[in-house]
């Protein structure tokens, strides 16, 4: 009952953490002046909202934009989380423990450095400026954290069932997917909202990768944001916040119906 009443209480002030600041940046979002000590608007304006869907940078292109790049590293993330995973947690080799260690090495080096120096290589390369350069670079960012999650799925799943389907006459593939891939649904879930939030939120690496050409809702908010203009930076920052709950809720419910049906 106290565990309950624990859980209960920790969700109401998560909650309360997370719709107070929201309820305070949608007010600003509409206000047209707010002078200090007024605890209420002035006087409300809607020139955020026609900025939103008529100005430069249009709302709808950039979420556009922001979810098919973040998806594209989500699932390639995951698909070499998974391959990454079962090699070594699942087969005996030399150097599996240095691969290991080789996996998770791109979060021990700074995000500014590993921009810089990995820009002058897209530039050689021909990939600078470039949507495919912006999606190598966040994958590169999220794999890492891809790789731990399927690894400590894939370690608790193990070999057994596959195995079992294998001596039932099923081929290695089918073993993999009829079998071993629903018991990991859970950890993919997890990986691939992990690797979506990781490039959603990108900034610094979108903006020297892309050079300013591959727009994201994140490289747009920062400079509202540093520009004072509390208005548009509110209005943003509520699209970028409630297009990432929402991102997340969607995995929640399919990690919900993945455990239904594996009941």
């Amino acid at each position: 009952m106290r565990q309950r009443t624990f859980a209960r209480l920790v969700l109401v002030v998560t909650a309360v953490c997370i719709l107070l600041p929201m309820a305070v940046l949608l007010v600003w979002s509409v206000t047209g002046r707010w002078p200090w000590p007024l605890l209420t608007p002035e006087n409300y304006s809607l020139r955020t909202i026609r900025e939103l869907f008529h100005g430069s940078a249009s709302l709808p292109r950039l979420l556009l934009s922001s979810c098919m790049l973040a998806s594209m590293v989500a699932v390639l993330g995951t698909f070499v989380g998974i391959l990454t995973a079962r090699s070594t947690e699942l087969y005996n080799f030399r150097g599996r423990e240095l691969a290991r260690g080789c996996a998770l090495l791109p979060m021990l080096i700074p995000g500014t450095v590993f921009a810089v120096g990995i820009q002058i290589t897209l530039l050689r390369i021909g990939f600078a400026d470039t949507a495919a350069g912006v999606v190598l670079v966040h994958l590169v960012v999220a794999v890492p954290y891809c790789i731990m999650i399927m690894a400590d799925v894939t370690r608790a799943v193990g070999t057994a069932y596959e195995e079992e389907a294998m001596v039932l006459g099923a081929g290695p593939l089918r073993a993999f997917f009829s079998v071993t891939l629903p018991h990991l649904m859970p950890g993919v879930l997890s990986s691939l909202s992990m690797g979506f939030i990781l490039s959603y939120s990108q900034y610094f690496t979108t903006l020297i990768v892309g050079g300013g050409r591959i727009k994201t809702l994140a490289l747009v908010l920062i400079p509202y944001i540093q520009s004072g203009d509390r208005a548009l930076s509110s209005v943003y920052s509520v699209a970028f916040v409630s297009s990432a709950l929402l991102v997340f809720s969607v995995f929640e419910f399919l990690l919900r119906q993945t455990r239904l049906d594996s009941r």
